[in-house]
């Protein structure tokens, strides 16, 4: 299984970019025209969203004026571009837009996932997922199960040897645990499990919390990265997932508003030992 796949180098590599555009005083559009490509191809390689040939990196840095250390060193990332991680497997159902979410959980090392109306997929047993998933009214079975088997897959992060796995805490709403279907007891007690082997840290909001700000928007994921070799390590990044795309912020400002939400939610949910006494308990009445 490749942990790092084609992602991070691609966003590294489209910073990089970015900064030698703007250092050399160029717009997105005045440099996408000068390279004779549209605003969206430069906005896509910038974004992490396409590897790039090496050619197209050699034009760029010719016009921002980069120096021919920064040239080469751009040149040996963009080949990084091109690799394929394990996700790729999977393109023919996975939407490109969350193909580069699947690409940067591989490689966190910590993971902060509030979610208030679901599980998260990385703690999903097989029987939720398909029962979640086969509710999408525009997904055919066999894309049903091209998911479900992604879905296994990802968790395969929690348990790696090398490198170290991915540190998941995550805070769920007590309802989400209160929605029954035929498998849920078992969901629950691999809850249970998954927080007993240390794999997962689970708090849960009681269902009798009054309304607050922190409780609204949606659920996200705050992924964090370690430092690899001498580059700089990818930037905390939220990731916030709609119905049609997602949204990646990693600007400081965006990552300190999520962060001062995830405090927020911290205050208002149950600790960790009383957090798995109540799983226990709504298993038990279920």
């Amino acid at each position: 299984m490749t942990h790092a796949g084609s992602s991070i180098p691609r966003r590294q590599l489209g910073r990089y970019l970015k900064r030698g555009r703007e250092e050399a005083g160029l717009s997105l559009e005045a440099a996408g025209e000068a390279l004779e490509w549209s605003r969206s191809t430069m906005y896509r390689i910038e974004g992490g969203g396409s590897a790039v040939k090496a050619r197209d990196v050699t034009a760029m840095c010719s016009l921002y004026g980069m120096s021919p250390e920064m040239t080469s060193a751009l040149i040996a990332l963009a080949a990084e571009t091109k690799a394929n991680g394990w996700w790729h497997a999977y393109g023919d159902t996975l939407p490109t837009w969350f193909e580069l979410y699947v690409g940067m959980e591989s490689a966190a090392s910590r993971l902060r996932h509030w979610e208030p109306d679901s599980l998260p997929g990385l703690l999903q047993t097989r029987q939720y997922a398909e029962h979640l998933l086969r509710s999408h009214p525009e997904l055919a079975e066999r894309e049903v199960g091209r998911l479900v088997e992604l879905r296994m897959e990802r968790q395969r992060i929690l348990k790696r040897k090398k490198p170290e796995p991915a540190r998941l805490e995550v805070i769920v709403d007590e309802g989400v645990l209160r929605r029954p279907f035929p498998g849920m007891v078992d969901q629950l007690l691999h809850l249970h499990n998954q927080v007993a082997a240390d794999v997962a840290t689970i708090r849960i909001v009681p269902r009798d919390t009054p309304p607050n700000y922190a409780l609204t928007g949606g659920g996200f994921v705050m992924l964090e990265f370690p430092t690899i070799g001498i580059r700089t390590p990818e930037p905390t990044t939220v990731y916030s997932e709609s119905l049609t795309g997602a949204l990646y912020l990693d600007k400081p400002a965006e990552v300190a508003a999520y962060s001062v939400r995830w405090r927020a939610l911290e205050g208002l949910s149950l600790d960790a030992n009383r957090s798995a006494d109540l799983l226990a308990t709504i298993a038990k009445e279920m």
